[in-house]
């Protein structure tokens, strides 16, 4: 989520139906991997799982970290009891929502869900499933704000978690955290939480909502790079607008307190090594049966990164891990352009909107099939992308292929 404030009002979408009208004179090409082609001939099933393998500890000849992005990885095969990939595993972010999972364990720490009060339990199931900004700083004011983190620090044996920095004490999503630390939070939430926590947190992550509570697409990343079943929380900070319009984020109905400050017991994070500017988008969660893989993917961008470009480049790093037991879904990744670009029930304007992507942001086509003719001049085309990810399609116009039809990608049935 946005740093720890609770959330604005999320932002009204555009109101033209489709996007702006303005067209990128160079299209982003389309990008098909090799299992793409080979399902295309029939030669492979339509899951796709990803190989088993050493851990390693710098971006192999698997990890694509994208350009400009500075990250931090880790993905723990829970199988094997080994790590299958470690790339800056502790080099410290700052948390943004991700936090959130902190915030719920301590919450719930001796005391089992079902104990909780009404209000609890509806404020914990809108943070952890439509990461509800209020909620968590309802928590953060009311129960010690940097206190929480000292005491989950002490309880896991965190080693690279600290408080916010002294200069922003009251700013929950400025805590510090590394990938390795959270992996060892899901650990303990799968491996040594009390049975009841453990289905209480992540049946709420498996039911994490597209549009969060502030009006962010939240299935970048796990959710978007692998089929289900996955269960995702994930963090976002520093970006301008969010606009998705896809289902009802769960939120807080209890009124709720404001962050406050809270003294530290514990060593800060120093806002010198913490970034603070740069444009934060992580995801982590778990991927396949019986949360076969744990991963967590915490990113940098450089400071002005649309949130679809950053969206992009986290699912672009996810879905070359080696993540056991996922399945990665068929299909050719395109570059859209556009704002307020909506995903559709039906290849028709007339159809219910499913949600409004992320501004330029790459999604996974399918297959693509003829519509109602959209014109928005100079361009009139009536060819529209599926869009298995989002369950809808997209007009043409706004794929960035030079072609009304998009190259290699087949027809719908």
């Amino acid at each position: 989520m946005h740093a720890h404030l609770p959330a604005a009002s999320p932002p009204v979408p555009p109101s033209t139906p489709c996007g702006a009208a303005r067209r990128p004179t160079t299209p982003r090409r389309v990008r098909a991997p090799l299992a793409v082609l080979l399902l295309a001939l029939g030669m492979l099933g339509t899951g796709l799982a990803a190989p088993a393998s050493a851990a390693r500890n710098g971006p192999g000849p698997q990890a694509r970290v994208p350009a400009g992005v500075t990250a931090g990885v880790a993905v723990f095969d829970r199988g094997t009891g080994a790590f299958t990939e470690r790339i800056n595993a502790d080099t410290r972010f700052r948390a943004a929502s991700v936090m959130k999972l902190l915030i719920a364990l301590d919450l719930l720490w001796d005391r089992g869900p079902d104990t909780l009060p009404d209000a609890d339990r509806v404020r914990l199931t809108a943070m952890l499933r439509s990461s509800d900004d209020s909620a968590a700083s309802h928590y953060w004011s009311t129960r010690g704000g940097a206190a929480i983190v000292n005491r989950m620090v002490s309880r896991l044996a965190l080693t690279g978690t600290a408080p916010p920095p002294s200069t922003h004490p009251g700013y929950w999503g400025y805590t510090a955290t590394t990938a390795a630390d959270t992996v060892r939070i899901y650990r303990h939430v799968l491996d040594a939480a009390p049975a009841a926590v453990r289905d209480f947190v992540m049946g709420n992550l498996r039911q994490a909502t597209r549009c969060a509570s502030d009006g962010y697409d939240q299935y970048s990343g796990i959710a978007s790079a692998f089929e289900r079943p996955w269960a995702v929380k994930q963090g976002w900070s520093g970006f301008g607008s969010g606009g998705c319009t896809a289902d009802t984020p769960v939120t807080a109905s209890a009124s709720t307190a404001s962050a406050a400050s809270a003294a530290s017991t514990a060593s800060a994070a120093s806002a010198g090594e913490l970034d603070l500017v740069s444009e934060a988008l992580h995801s982590t969660g778990t991927v396949g049966g019986d949360d076969r893989a744990i991963v967590a993917v915490l990113t940098l961008h450089p400071d002005g990164t649309p949130y679809g470009t950053a969206y992009s480049r986290l699912t672009e790093l996810t879905g070359s891990l080696d993540v056991p037991g996922a399945r990665r879904p068929a299909g050719a990744w395109v570059g859209t352009w556009g704002s307020g670009v909506r995903v559709r029930t039906g290849p028709t304007t007339g159809s219910s909107v499913v949600t409004t992507l992320p501004a330029g942001v790459d999604v996974l086509v399918g297959c693509q099939k003829r519509g109602q003719t959209v014109s928005v001049p100079p361009y009139t085309n009536d060819w529209w992308a599926y869009l298995p990810q989002y369950g809808g399609y997209m007009t043409n116009i706004y794929v960035a292929t030079p072609d009304n039809r998009i190259p290699g990608v087949p027809d719908c049935p």
